[in-house]
């Protein structure tokens, strides 16, 4: 709902180095989101609102985020 004018959510498998250094396996999620530059500062707060429910939900020492991958997009 913070998100509607679209998103996409893949699901997968990923590993990950936890904190006592043991390598985990879980599902994984990649959320990607695609909003206008001017919503910037707006998105900031609500993916970061997402981040943290989500670590509280399934119990995450972190969750990645990544703003930088695409320049240029079209449909």
């Amino acid at each position: 709902p913070l998100f509607p004018n679209g998103l996409t959510l893949l699901a997968g498998l990923g590993q990950f180095l936890n904190s006592q250094g043991v390598i985990q396996q879980e599902q994984s999620w990649l959320l990607i989101l695609l909003y206008p530059v001017g919503e910037r500062r707006d998105s900031h707060g609500k993916i970061e609102a997402i981040r943290d429910e989500y670590k509280k939900a399934f119990e995450q020492e972190s969750v990645l985020r990544s703003d930088r991958c695409c320049e240029w997009v079209g449909f």
